[in-house]
């Protein structure tokens, strides 16, 4: 299924969030500055990872801020499971570090976000709305250490597969997307429609068979794709 395509949040109708951390502190302040905030419903906390895949199930929210490190189940073994049992949901992982080694793994296991804990409440919110649309996000720093990930991977594991034609348009949407911008920033540097961009990454994803703009970066860089030294 391609990026986007999935049912998005009804027009006009809260964004429904369920917020997952260990610490009561972190996630009761996230849970009630979230509240607040217009056109967003929390519906819901857990504390590990075991609790979080439940609540879910059960409560079939459009996005989960997820924390990377949790007791009885990490914040990736929830993502994979809430993947395979709620494939609608959304999730952005959380973490203390822009360091964090599981960035990879994040995108691996079906994240559509990855932010840093001490992000403001209005770029968390804005993140929530954003994944929610069927975008991904990426902070630009983070951006980068993924893409530097995906170039070591590369040298050690590159694939012999034909690389899919991709026209001259769609590889500058690449680009963009590899250097963490949204939609709406990549129109604006290509003087093209918001609409058009949905399109230029709908067709990457379905030539790629990938899922997410995060592994389409991941793809083009193992195959050379894109033009960082």
């Amino acid at each position: 299924m391609v990026e986007g395509d999935a049912a998005e949040a009804g027009e006009g109708e809260p964004i429904r969030v369920v917020v997952v951390d260990d610490q009561e502190l972190f996630r009761r302040g996230m849970t009630m500055l979230l509240g607040v905030e217009p056109g967003i419903d929390v519906v819901g906390e857990a504390g590990d990872g075991i609790s979080a895949t439940d609540l879910v199930v059960s409560t079939v929210p459009d996005v989960v801020l997820l924390d990377v490190r949790m007791p009885k189940r990490s914040g990736l073994q929830a993502c994979v499971k809430i993947k395979e049992l709620v494939p609608s949901v959304k999730i952005i992982m959380l973490t203390v570090s822009d360091e964090e080694g599981d960035l990879y793994e994040a995108v691996k296991s079906g994240a559509s976000g990855y932010l840093l804990k001490d992000s403001s409440i209005d770029e968390v919110a804005q993140a929530v709305r954003v994944v929610a649309e069927g975008q991904s996000l990426i902070s630009p720093s983070m951006a980068v250490k993924l893409i530097d990930e995906f170039k070591e991977m590369s040298r050690a594991e590159r694939e012999q597969v034909p690389t899919p034609k991709l026209t001259e348009r769609e590889l500058e949407v690449l680009r963009l997307v590899a250097r963490g911008l949204n939609n709406r920033d990549t129109a604006r540097e290509l003087f093209i429609s918001e609409n058009t961009v949905k399109n230029h990454v709908r067709n990457i994803l379905e030539k790629l068979q990938l899922h997410s703009r995060m592994e389409a970066v991941m793809y083009a860089v193992r195959e050379k794709l894109l033009d960082i030294p």
